[in-house]
């Protein structure tokens, strides 16, 4: 949600408003209920009010409506002060409000106005009254799942079963996606395709993994001094043409990457990584993609010494590879146009343990290994996963600082959470878990 008018205490400006986010805190508490009137006279059930979008789009995703006792529709949902903000913060142009199923909104002009997509398609709108009384802002990420009870009330040791049995599958499952990929491009190909994806970590994996697939590393090994080139050249992200606007150190090293670019263009324009797939908002700026694919330059230059150290297992010289590539631009630098303030690594450390969870370990079939890695600092959608499941247990943080833990987690949150449209009344894992608690995946 935008929004323009707003003072710095967040409070909307405008006669009868109260604050957006206790807007969106008494919403995603339930305080309006979950059924209304449509302003088309639907009848509107919210199943689920789904998770508390703290990123660019709607505000709640991985919601659930009902619209006329019909099927449950999953989406997303937009909640603004006026219904007008649909239009006037460009979400009919923007294609991450696409899967928005209901707009609800709490002021409207004297003009009907309505709620379309970038396809045209018409989003079921419903306005609210706002009543004078102050709700307290809620923090919460996500509402306590059906199972939270189940999991607060088993010892310590049997979460730990339980998590660990569902990180176990998910560890096979990504072993199997690498097996195949190396099946067919070969098995160094599918560690680097693996890696590449890694690195597009959170929104621009498929955006990387395509990169890896159009570029290979195969390719790239054949003219190793313009990589880097190629990489930004096929991603779509070399500035131009004019660049005079670039402070002289970019301009410089965009010149440098258009004069190896050129010869290449022609042959490679049909390989170029459409720019819709790529996420560029929501990032942390040190993770915009153009450094990671700079990264991914370097790692280049590297790559036999890594596939060495993975063959090997030298997990600690493979960390310190991996955490102490530099390169002569992109360790000063966010993006073309943005310097940093000092050097930075290209890639952080906890982006490395990330690797060694979703490709190194996988790869190498080392699951001893992941059972003693230490999780890296929970992201979103851990912390999502949490709220759901381990609302009820004093210890969650402690179970979590262990990766397989987090791992496990993560399976059996995309496994039900994910699938389940019911707000957890059709969800079948609590009773699962208080019958078997260790047959989990």
């Amino acid at each position: 949600m935008d929004l323009p008018n707003a003072n710095r205490d967040g409070a909307c400006s405008g006669k009868g408003l109260v604050g957006e986010l206790e807007l969106q805190a008494r919403w995603f508490a339930g305080e309006f209920g979950r059924d209304f009137e449509g302003t088309s006279g639907e009848r509107v059930r919210v199943v689920q009010f789904g998770i508390w979008n703290r990123t660019a789009g709607p505000d709640f995703v991985e919601a659930a409506v009902c619209i006329n006792d019909g099927e449950v529709r999953r989406g997303a949902i937009e909640l603004d002060p006026d219904v007008r903000d649909w239009e006037r913060h460009g979400h009919s142009q923007n294609a991450n409000y696409e899967e928005v199923v209901l707009h609800v909104f709490f002021t409207s002009g004297t003009v009907r106005v309505f709620s379309r997509t970038v396809s045209h398609r018409l989003v079921v709108q419903v306005q609210l009254g706002v009543q004078e009384k102050q709700g307290s802002l809620d923090g919460a990420v996500a509402r306590a799942g059906r199972c939270a009870p189940v999991l607060g009330g088993m010892t310590a040791e049997e979460v730990r079963a339980v998590l660990q049995e569902a990180a176990h599958f998910r560890f096979q499952r990504k072993a199997s996606a690498l097996a195949r990929t190396g099946e067919a491009h070969g098995e160094s190909e599918a560690l680097y395709q693996a890696v590449a994806t890694g690195l597009g970590y959170p929104g621009n994996q498929l955006a990387f993994r395509l990169l890896a697939q159009r570029l290979s590393f195969a390719r790239l090994a054949q003219q190793p001094e313009d990589a880097e080139a190629l990489l930004f050249g096929v991603a779509g992200f070399l500035p131009g043409p004019d660049l005079s606007a670039l402070a002289p150190a970019a301009r410089h090293h965009a010149r440098h990457l258009w004069a190896r670019w050129w010869t290449h263009r022609a042959s490679h324009q049909a390989l170029v990584v459409p720019r819709a797939v790529w996420r560029m908002s929501g990032q942390r700026p040190a993770n915009h993609p153009a450094r990671r694919v700079g990264a991914l330059s370097v790692l280049v230059r590297h790559w036999r010494t890594v596939r060495r150290f993975v063959t090997g297992h030298e997990w600690e010289r493979l960390s310190r590879v991996l955490g102490g590539m530099v390169h002569p631009f992109w360790s000063l630098h966010y993006t073309f146009g943005a310097a940093a303030a000092r050097s930075m690594a290209l890639i952080g450390d906890e982006r490395v343990v990330e690797l060694f969870i979703n490709a190194v370990f996988p790869f190498t079939g080392a699951w001893e290994s992941l059972l003693k890695l230490r999780a890296p600092e929970r992201n979103r959608r851990s912390r999502i996963a949490a709220a759901r499941l381990l609302a009820h247990r004093t210890d969650a943080r402690a179970l979590l600082k262990d990766a397989v833990n987090q791992q496990g987690l993560l399976q059996l949150y995309e496994d039900y959470c994910c699938r389940d449209a019911s707000d957890c009344v059709a969800c079948p894992f609590p009773e699962q878990t208080k019958v078997r608690p260790h047959d989990v995946g």
